[in-house]
């Protein structure tokens, strides 16, 4: 079911990022028990294009406020997703996240992959912002239960954050750490390690726009400029817009697609 959704996803994305351009994308085929670090430019869209692309099932630690309603707990469980609970979300679930990071730690003990954003908030920038300390946590529980991850970091840099049929440049390295944890100076010097390895991925492509406007791009036209509008107002002053229209478009389209066959079929057979 995931991979069914993954060839969706990635169909999708094809039409809404015609250009995505994976720097050593040989890391993708990692294996064993990996800590992906990756910074957060671009809200859910982020999480979307690398989990759409890496071959092996990731574990994503997501913001714990929207697991709250148990249907969409439920689901975001069931394509990999983890709590993770922030300050400003309400300080009374910040000890969940003791259970987060030994879950996170049991994934990779038996030779998972967990995504982590380690900035910890996304601001529609390209500059990193500050790094967490969950991903230092969940290297330090691991340490304790013996368990060695790869570090790997991924680098995204987009050309626009609201245009359709932008152009992703998504860069990856493996991290070779040299500070293990054993206090809190060891946590600050491997973040410092961290930033400047990750800063060094960054780099903001420049937009190609496709030149062609024929007849397919006047047909779904209406279609896209409703839907647009909407999310673009539904969303205003939040950082969702592009994740959100992504997520919008993907499952309505084919929607749209059916009721315009349908009704040229009646056209027809008048």
């Amino acid at each position: 079911m995931l991979e069914v959704l993954k060839l969706f996803v990635r169909l999708g994305l094809w039409f809404f990022v015609p250009k995505l351009i994976r720097k050593h994308a040989d890391f993708l085929r990692t294996k064993g028990p990996l800590l992906i670090v990756a910074n957060h430019p671009n809200s859910f869209l982020d999480a979307i294009i690398i989990g759409a692309f890496y071959p092996r099932k990731l574990h994503f630690l997501a913001r714990g406020d929207i697991f709250r309603k148990p249907i969409f707990g439920y689901l975001l469980r069931s394509i990999g997703m983890i709590p993770i609970h922030r300050a400003r979300e309400g300080r009374e679930h910040l000890h969940e996240n003791s259970a987060t990071f030994r879950e996170a730690v049991g994934i990779l003990k038996q030779g998972g992959a967990v995504l982590i954003f380690i900035e910890g908030i996304c601001l529609n920038t390209h500059a990193l912002q500050p790094f967490k300390k969950g991903m230092t946590r969940i290297l330090e529980e691991a340490q304790r239960a013996a368990v060695y991850p790869m570090i790997q970091l991924h680098g995204l840099a987009y050309s626009d954050f609201r245009l359709f049929g932008k152009t992703v440049r998504w860069d990856m390295m493996n991290f070779e750490r040299d500070v293990d944890i054993v206090s809190s100076k060891n946590r600050l010097q491997l973040n410092s390690q961290l930033f400047s390895s990750l800063q060094s991925l960054i780099v903001i492509p420049v937009h190609e726009p496709r030149r062609s406007r024929g007849l397919f791009y006047w047909l779904n036209w209406p279609y896209y400029l409703i839907i647009q509008t909407w999310i673009d107002k539904k969303t205003a002053g939040t950082v969702f817009y592009d994740s959100v229209l992504f997520a919008v478009l993907l499952f309505t389209y084919p929607l749209y697609v059916s009721v315009g066959c349908c009704l040229l079929w009646i056209f027809l057979l008048n």
